[in-house]
């Protein structure tokens, strides 16, 4: 037996969890470019991207079996076995923004209920509250500074804002991210509506987004309306907004 083939299972188990990721990456990004309805298919591609993690984990297993079925299986060989065991762990990530990502399908899809309640201050250090928002028709725009279609949708929400804001329209941007870097990103794509940190007076319902940007309307009585999603088209939220404002003017 070559030194290589001595030493194949421990190899193949500290390669594993760079294989798995690896093979995730590209599964997952040729299911999308392959996909006619990303809205969809997530799941599908979600969960098949998944599983191809476990392809490092069934090689390494494979080789230490055929190494044990040739005698005990050597030290190297239960190193390899475990690193490959513990790769697993990967999988995890995927299937947790599978959960986050079901979440947040079910919260967008609900309409005529109560909008979860919220206040938190924006980057100024003002306090917004969803309450003093009441008879208002407002648009909460969940984005991320590395989001392309977000930075995109900028201009256009700010734009759509300024048209409205006359006729009792709101918009507030929610991010996640450490307010000095959403400052920092809007010195290059500036708005005027406001944009929230989300401290602990903003529920999960606004945080729980793996797929940005999203969009969350709520009526003048204070009730969610399903937004359409991102892959619509802006002119689909412009005339959904416009429809919400004629409600009850």
């Amino acid at each position: 037996m070559s030194k290589l083939s001595k030493y194949r299972v421990l190899i193949a188990g500290i390669l594993s969890p760079l294989a798995a990721l690896v093979f995730y990456a590209v599964v997952y990004m040729t299911l999308t470019e392959m996909s006619s309805d990303l809205e969809k298919d997530w799941k599908f591609r979600l969960s098949v991207a998944a599983l191809a993690m476990l392809v490092p984990f069934v090689i390494t297993a494979f080789l230490a079996y055929k190494d044990r079925i040739a005698g005990p299986l050597s030290t190297s060989a239960k190193v390899g076995f475990l690193l490959a065991v513990f790769s697993l762990g990967l999988m995890w990530k995927p299937i947790g923004d599978g959960l986050i990502r079901y979440k947040q399908q079910r919260n967008l899809a609900l309409r005529d209920v109560p909008a979860p309640a919220f206040d938190t201050v924006d980057l100024s250090g003002k306090m917004e509250r969803l309450e003093d928002q009441k008879g208002k028709v407002v648009l909460v725009n969940i984005w991320a500074t590395w989001c392309g279609p977000c930075r995109e949708e900028f201009p256009k929400l700010d734009h759509l804002y300024q048209e409205h804001k006359g006729e009792g329209f709101v918009v507030f941007g929610f991010s996640t991210e450490d307010p000095a870097l959403q400052r920092k990103f809007v010195q290059q794509v500036p708005v005027t509506f406001p944009l929230l940190t989300t401290s602990a007076g903003v529920p999960s319902f606004y945080k729980d987004i793996v797929r940005y940007p999203a969009f969350v309307l709520i009526d003048r009585k204070g009730q969610l309306q399903t937004a359409p999603a991102p892959d619509d088209g802006f002119r689909q939220l412009e005339a959904t907004v416009d429809a919400l404002l004629k409600q009850g003017s």
